[in-house]
């Protein structure tokens, strides 16, 4: 057993002080406040947060973060590069880049992390021998630094409404439904991998397809990239006579166990379908910030009843404290207002939120019983220096996090992961995923 004591910490029913937590085999035994450290307890600086979850990744845009800025465009010329990317990887650059990609996940505090995976097979659409390999890559690759992740094998059988794959999109694909499925059920789960899947999109996946794909996710998390774009919604309306929200509806793809990414472009009817069917919304400022995506409209998605989360998505930047501040700033911006969402509801949709979208209903919480994750952010940096610690999600950022226990292991102790240098990790695997696409 293992013990921690913080001068304050946030549990369910909000910020607490002089709390003592124990934890073992990977689970709090107990949450206690209001006490004195005991002997060999081992102090946590500033405010200790549950584990943070991250919900929506794309672990290999992550060498594409500071390369695309210079052609200006959309987010379909952006996709462009991201495909020569995708085009190259093998399962041994593939491993090392999610390795470092998760590393420094870890060092903002992440905990679990959703991956939304589609790059599935060898170019060409060949299969390789192992039809998961490059799964495969990405559950070591998360064992290795250190956090838990879910699996969303992504179904992606076309490469636009009525459109066949081409180029990098033969990747991603599988022959149809059935044969996804099939693929999918040979990845086994563990202890730090949870399978869960995806629906790339309505683009992506034919409409009689889509109730096969969301009955094989029956009892697992099940993600869809949704309305990001305004194109999707117009060639949706074009073609089926309905938004994509309401596609998914009709199609039995909406419920708590389903996360929509994105959900910029939404009708108003849009948000009442996923509020009342309880449907969780994964938001992603900063990928919307840099693609021009626009603005979600959380605080409304939020209102009607869906559960909100929020990812890094392309790895733009890895804060995912910044990501849900930029939840509220995002709506201060639509609205001309301040305090739309409170700090409790941003600090709910990154941990609790998160981890609810990921398959783990007990996540993102410090109460006995949940898995011992937490995250020690410090309150006396020039960032956080005398800011209310219930409010630190509203200053504090990546460079803040102390101390990461990932599953009652610390990975990440004065601010430096276990592995060493991640910076170095990174730039060593960036390069060598680039000179393969070159």
């Amino acid at each position: 057993m293992s013990a921690y004591w913080a001068a304050q910490a946030w549990l369910p029913d909000g910020l607490a002080s002089d709390v003592r937590l124990t934890e073992a085999d990977g689970r709090f035994t107990s949450v206690v406040a209001g006490t004195t450290p005991e002997p060999g307890d081992r102090r946590l600086p500033g405010v200790v947060l549950p584990g943070f979850a991250n919900t929506h990744s794309h672990a290999f845009h992550r060498a594409l973060r500071g390369r695309t800025h210079d052609r200006g465009g959309t987010f379909w010329t952006w996709r462009e590069q991201m495909y020569a990317l995708a085009g190259t990887l093998t399962p041994d650059t593939y491993l090392d880049l999610a390795r470092a990609t998760y590393a420094e996940m870890v060092l903002a505090g992440v905990t679990t992390v959703g991956e939304f995976h589609y790059l599935h097979h060898a170019p060409g659409g060949v299969h390789y021998d192992d039809p998961n390999v490059m799964a495969e890559a990405l559950r070591t690759a998360a064992r290795e630094a250190g956090l838990r992740i879910t699996l969303l094998d992504t179904a992606y059988l076309t490469g636009g409404i009525d459109a066949p794959l081409e180029g990098a999109q033969l990747r991603f694909g599988d022959h149809d439904a059935d044969a996804w499925a099939a693929r999918v059920a040979a990845i086994r789960p563990d202890h730090t991998l949870t399978v869960g899947a995806a629906i790339h999109s309505v683009r992506a996946v034919p409409l009689d397809d889509l109730p096969a794909v969301a009955a094989h996710a029956t009892g697992r998390p099940l993600h869809v990239h949704l309305s990001e774009q305004r194109l999707e919604n117009e060639q949706a309306l074009g073609t089926f006579g309905a938004t994509p929200t309401r596609v998914l509806a009709d199609a039995g793809a909406l419920g708590p166990a389903t996360t929509a990414v994105h959900a910029v472009h939404l009708t108003p009817d849009d948000i009442a379908t996923l509020g009342s069917s309880r449907t969780g919304v994964c938001l992603c400022p900063s990928t919307e910030q840099d693609l021009g995506d626009g603005i979600a409209p959380g605080a409304a998605l939020h209102a009607a009843g869906a559960r909100l989360s929020v990812g890094s998505d392309q790895q733009v930047q890895t804060d995912l404290l910044a990501e849900a501040r930029s939840v509220e700033l995002h709506e201060r911006l639509a609205a001309q207002t301040r305090g739309v969402l409170t700090p409790a509801d941003l600090l709910t949709a990154l941990t609790a939120g998160g981890h609810t979208s990921l398959g783990d209903p007990t996540g993102g919480r410090l109460a006995p019983g949940t898995p011992a994750d937490l995250v020690a952010v410090r309150t006396d940096s020039a960032r956080t220096a005398g800011a209310d610690p219930a409010q630190v999600v509203m200053v504090a950022g990546t460079a803040d996090v102390d101390t990461v226990l990932v599953g009652g292991v610390v990975r990440v102790e004065g601010g430096r992961h276990v592995l060493g240098d991640v910076g170095a990790m990174l730039g060593t695997a960036i390069r060598a995923a680039w000179e393969e696409a070159r």
